[in-house]
């Protein structure tokens, strides 16, 4: 994949809303970024049809602005929003079958320490989400912060593979962010609870 779609990676689900989840998504891809990864999870997220529906909704407006859609976790929807890739942890299913079971997604694995790194097959995913970078609350099953040494250590190692840091992010450590080697940073409530989205993103 091309790095740079990484580089303003929105992720959302409507938990993380304080208002319309499509109206927040509007505003953050005509601020400028870069794909968007919807994430219904976690408490007071929508379950069955209302996430259905909901993710539908949010992968046309995506698809009417060229934005790559991506899906937390749930492959069961990979079809059924007809998505343009599938994000995974190291507890979801693994690489190996989504890669057999859908060769043209892109997939992204999270890889948030040197274990981790040993069990994965870099191989078969498109770019690794790094992190938690710093304390964030978006999570309630975040891991301990590894800071920004981590990016640096698996860039010089693996120079050509697209790199995402995710974890308490905002505009104002971006940057630090981005100098360890990142091709990008991922964010929630930097957006999602911004009251100007159109200054968050041209920050991030």
């Amino acid at each position: 994949m091309n790095p740079s779609l990484l580089r303003k990676y929105f992720i959302m689900g409507s938990q993380n809303c304080h208002k319309d989840p499509e109206e927040i998504l509007i505003e953050a891809i005509e601020a400028g970024i870069t794909i968007f990864q919807f994430r219904e999870k976690g408490p007071g997220s929508l379950k069955a049809e209302a996430k259905i529906n909901l993710g539908k909704k949010l992968r046309q407006i995506c698809a009417t602005n060229n934005i790559p859609f991506i899906i937390n976790d749930d492959s069961d929807l990979v079809d059924l929003l007809e998505v343009d890739g599938i994000h995974v942890g190291q507890s979801d299913q693994s690489v190996e079958l989504l890669r057999k079971k859908h060769p043209d997604l892109l997939i992204g694995l999270s890889i948030s320490t040197e274990t981790e790194l040993k069990q994965s097959n870099l191989d078969l995913v498109d770019y690794i989400g790094v992190g938690p970078i710093y304390p964030t609350r978006s999570k309630v099953d975040a891991k301990k912060a590894i800071g920004t040494g981590w990016i640096t250590q698996l860039k010089n190692k693996y120079p050509d593979l697209p790199i995402v840091a995710i974890g308490g992010i905002t505009e104002n450590n971006a940057l630090h962010v981005m100098k360890a080697g990142a091709d990008g940073v991922s964010v929630i409530s930097a957006i999602t609870q911004s009251d100007n989205i159109k200054k968050t993103v041209n920050n991030l």
